[in-house]
């Protein structure tokens, strides 16, 4: 099986009575005017290579039905909250993700609807997975800085050079980290609000590492090598059952654009 995924930007504008359908879906489409908020839909779907087309679903398509069916959902609900001064929060847009599943779920062809995620902001989501629809993800990035140096007493200084390359510098060096942070709850749980949840990945985690040396100033790596994947077990280890009635399912750490772990506990 293929997974393709496909991410569908649009703009909503509560503050105008007309909508702009725009013509660019790169950016935004619907384009919203000035001032507007901006969403992406992002749809995976799985399923067998059409031999004569070479798709496993015509991206066209996923762009067409996902503005058809799953768009007006989100606009309808944030035009009339927006009127009636209601807050939609997570819980709202939880259930609205849930009824954009349903009208897209058997629109595909032979394909099947895997995912659905929404972008609340670059660094912010809400996912639902084929696996568990009963199931509400929520992930939210953060950064820290910090230096490590890689390192095992047991191999000659050879060897860690070998084996550790640049990262075995006696001096250590730095990275930039972003740590994606995921929790899932069940559909009618009460969400966390984003306040508690990130004052909780700062008091736990990003306060013990940021602007710290990992060997030296973090208790748990002073005999354990601060690699990104044990980077990884560290953040689950401080962040497990912190998020209740919700639980920690993953934890990825990027040390660069190009290398990064993730965790499942």
């Amino acid at each position: 099986m293929h997974v393709l995924g496909r991410h569908v930007r649009f703009s909503i504008d509560p503050f105008s009575p007309a909508e702009s359908p725009g013509f660019n879906p790169y950016a935004s489409k619907p384009t919203g005017e000035g001032l507007s908020i901006f969403l992406q839909l992002s749809v995976e779907v799985g399923g067998e290579i059409e031999p004569a087309t070479g798709f496993v679903v015509n991206v066209t398509d996923i762009d067409e039905t996902v503005r058809i069916y799953a768009v007006p959902l989100f606009a309808e609900r944030i035009s009339n909250d927006f009127r009636a001064g209601t807050h939609s929060g997570f819980s709202e847009i939880a259930e609205l993700l849930g009824l954009a599943w349903d009208r897209l779920a058997n629109r595909f062809g032979t394909a099947e609807l895997r995912k659905l995620s929404l972008k609340l902001n670059p660094f912010r989501e809400i996912a639902m997975d084929s696996e568990d629809l009963q199931m509400v993800y929520f992930s939210e990035k953060f950064e820290f800085a910090a230096m490590h140096k890689l390192w095992n007493d047991d191999f000659s200084e050879q060897r860690n050079f070998d084996v550790f390359g640049k990262c075995a510098n006696p001096a250590g060096h730095g990275h930039n980290y972003i740590v994606e942070v995921t929790i899932r709850k069940q559909k009618g749980d009460k969400a966390l609000s984003a306040g508690e949840f990130e004052r909780i990945v700062d008091n736990e985690l990003i306060q013990v590492v940021d602007h710290k040396n990992l060997n030296a100033d973090v208790a748990e790596f002073l005999e354990t090598n601060p690699t990104v994947e044990n980077i990884a077990t560290f953040a689950w280890e401080r962040l497990a059952d912190k998020f209740r009635p919700a639980s920690l399912y993953r934890i990825t750490v990027w040390e660069s654009d190009r290398t990064y772990c993730s965790y499942y506990g």
